[in-house]
């Protein structure tokens, strides 16, 4: 019963309603039918007027809504005498809201269970080994939490214990526990497990990976797709003939009566509410598969996109690559030549200088301190080190201060770091990222769904540029390109929209750019994620596909609702036309037509087919928010 008292208190006029019709059926019973038809006139003329106000107001700021039918109708029944029917359009107009309501809730409650377990609360660890409550909006940087079992991550954090295993399905959707040790990176909004474990901070919660998340969110449910602005300006022409087709019904019949059964039918409720509702459901759909679509609006330009861009490394590539082979120039030790480029490598943001570093020290070499060192971004570093210019980069960077620098000979998947020792060439060091086991299918998935222009953006140089592309089939490759090289490139493309698919700070401007961003942002990629359209929260490039394949299904399914609301509506009013439904039938009927394109619309929560989300042990060792430039 408590419900019920929610209910009525959230939707008054509905409550009213409701009891109205209830006691006009118990006085007509009584044999008071004249209190009966009073009540229900008097209270739709109530309605009338409330409702007449709003719309008034809609249409002098410009705006023609579908509920002018609606109050004509009930005008229409209580002018003949119609006031069962009457009081049934009431109950149809009121209810309305409660029944979006609950509709919109039902297609987004992933979205909703999403906001609603935000961190509120944190256990912070005092110098002298007290804990003291804190709200998790006041933990800072560098604070050492207590986590206790079954509680939710409050910020972003490294683990201090030796070890601990979280759920971060909320994050991702992926059901396995990450067991994770200590050093590893613990992300807000994840879940502790059995064990009460210590947590150091390494963020505040407004810059945690969770909160970004939940501001995607709230983003996402408040926007309002241009499909539902097209289901508006149905308005005017639906309204149109609605009132030919009663005026023509009451002038050929000369009664009146029919003039209200007609528009009794043509109330559009559903296209008012269909098409919300199925931009939420595509919405949620795509939450449910740690797709985070900013608004509703991105699902219809997802549904028309015409051309997919690439970023290579992290994008197509794995983005961690790792060293195979050292090629030292004639008289140059091939572990003095990994040395020097790995003590330059050492004042480089690339993600290519981790990777030189971590060879070296496999090998067990020392690192060395420069002197000096310079990057000039996307190109490469120059260092001093023991009294001698060490070039490290890309070969025509190496060749401004190495003339005698050549091309090394690459396979699939390889890319080369030249280095230059003083004016003379030293040799190549050559690493392998290899393509992602996916990314071949994710462009035939693309190129299935009707995308079949592919381009690759990328910062690194042409022969490993054309490998990764001839590999995956892709059908344009732009290489050695900068930031803005990018961004020009996007905004030279003829067939649009454009999708633009990158995981790297560097590739922020050009998903900013594009029609269409797409960050994957399961690395931190925080600028990346926030210059984007779509966040993908899980490290698979395939749920490019499946977001492109998301926003077709939902406009689809959108304009389904639509069309099958204006077709159910006008057959029953071309019915009504020839006095075969009465008024009072006619309103019941209409109650079914919003039913039936309220559950059609409804489709768009979940489709046959989806891919299950894949199974990892961990991401917790993902690298951190780090901020890798384009080679």
């Amino acid at each position: 019963m408590l419900w019920l008292g929610r209910a009525a208190r959230r939707y008054p006029l509905v409550a009213i309603t409701v009891l109205v019709g209830a006691a006009a059926t118990v006085a007509a019973a009584l044999g008071a039918g004249d209190a009966a038809r009073w009540l229900c006139i008097a209270w739709a003329a109530v309605v009338v007027v409330i409702q007449g106000v709003g719309m008034v107001r809609d249409v002098l700021r410009g705006h023609w809504g579908l509920d002018i039918l609606a109050i004509t109708a009930i005008v229409a029944t209580l002018l003949v005498d119609e006031y069962v029917a009457a009081i049934i359009i009431v109950l149809m107009l009121t209810g309305g809201e409660a029944l979006e309501d609950y509709a919109a809730g039902r297609a987004k409650r992933e979205l909703t269970a999403l906001l609603e377990r935000a961190p509120q609360r944190a256990h912070r660890e005092l110098p002298d080994g007290e804990l003291e409550d804190i709200g998790a909006d006041d933990v800072r940087a560098g604070d050492v939490l207590l986590l206790r079992p079954a509680e939710i991550v409050p910020v972003d954090a490294e683990l201090l214990s030796e070890h601990a295993v979280v759920d971060e399905s909320s994050l991702t959707g992926e059901s396995l526990p990450v067991e994770l040790t200590a050093g590893d990176r613990l992300l807000s909004g994840s879940v502790n497990a059995q064990l009460a474990v210590r947590i150091r901070a390494t963020a505040t919660a407004a810059e945690s990976q969770y909160q970004r998340i939940v501001r995607l969110v709230e983003e996402a449910a408040e926007s309002r797709a241009p499909v539902v602005r097209l289901a508006d300006r149905y308005a005017v022409p639906f309204t149109a003939v609605s009132l030919l087709i009663a005026g023509i019904a009451w002038a050929v019949s000369g009664d009146p009566v029919r003039f209200a059964e007609v528009l009794v039918v043509a109330t559009p409720c559903p296209l008012l509410i269909a098409a919300p509702v199925a931009f939420m459901g595509g919405m949620s759909r795509a939450a449910r598969h740690g797709i985070i679509v900013k608004g509703a609006g991105v699902l219809e330009q997802l549904a028309t996109a015409r051309t997919a861009v690439f970023d290579k490394t992290g994008t197509l590539t794995g983005g961690a690559p790792t060293v195979e082979r050292v090629l030292p120039a004639a008289g140059v030790d091939d572990d003095e030549l990994l040395a020097l480029a790995a003590s330059a490598e050492q004042y480089s943001s690339h993600v290519l200088a981790s990777s030189v570093m971590l060879a070296a020290r496999e090998r067990g070499l020392e690192l060395r301190e420069a002197r000096s060192a310079s990057e000039e971004a996307t190109f490469g570093v120059v260092a001093e080190i023991d009294g001698r210019r060490v070039v490290v980069g890309k070969l025509a960077f190496v060749r401004e201060h190495a003339a005698d620098a050549r091309e090394a000979s690459l396979e699939s998947g390889e890319l080369a770091i030249y280095v230059a020792v003083g004016d003379r060439f030293a040799g190549a060091i050559i690493a392998r990222d290899p393509v992602r086991p996916e990314a071949a299918a994710t462009i035939a998935a693309l190129d299935a769904v009707g995308i079949r222009e592919t381009v690759m953006l990328t910062g690194d140089a042409w022969p490993t540029a054309r490998h990764v592309a001839d590999e995956l089939g892709i059908t344009e490759v732009r290489a050695e390109c900068l930031p803005a090289d990018k961004v020009e490139a996007v905004h030279a493309i003829e067939r649009r929209p454009v999708l633009m698919v990158g995981d790297g700070v560097n590739d922020a401007p050009v998903l900013a750019a594009a029609d269409v961003g797409v960050a994957m942002g399961a690395r931190g990629a925080t600028a990346a994620s926030e210059s984007a359209d779509v966040v993908i929260t899980l490290d698979d490039l395939s749920r490019t596909a499946l977001a492109v394949r998301i926003g077709r299904d939902t406009k689809r399914i959108a304009l389904q609702s639509i069309w099958l609301g204006i077709a159910i509506s006008v057959a029953l009013m071309l019915v009504a036309a020839f006095g075969i439904i009465p008024a009072t039938a006619g309103a019941l009927t209409q109650e079914v037509v919003d039913l039936v394109t309220i559950l059609w619309a409804l489709r768009a929560v979940s489709r046959p087919g989806d891919p299950a989300v894949p199974r990892r042990a961990s991401t917790a060792s993902a690298p951190a928010d780090r901020a890798p430039v384009a080679r």
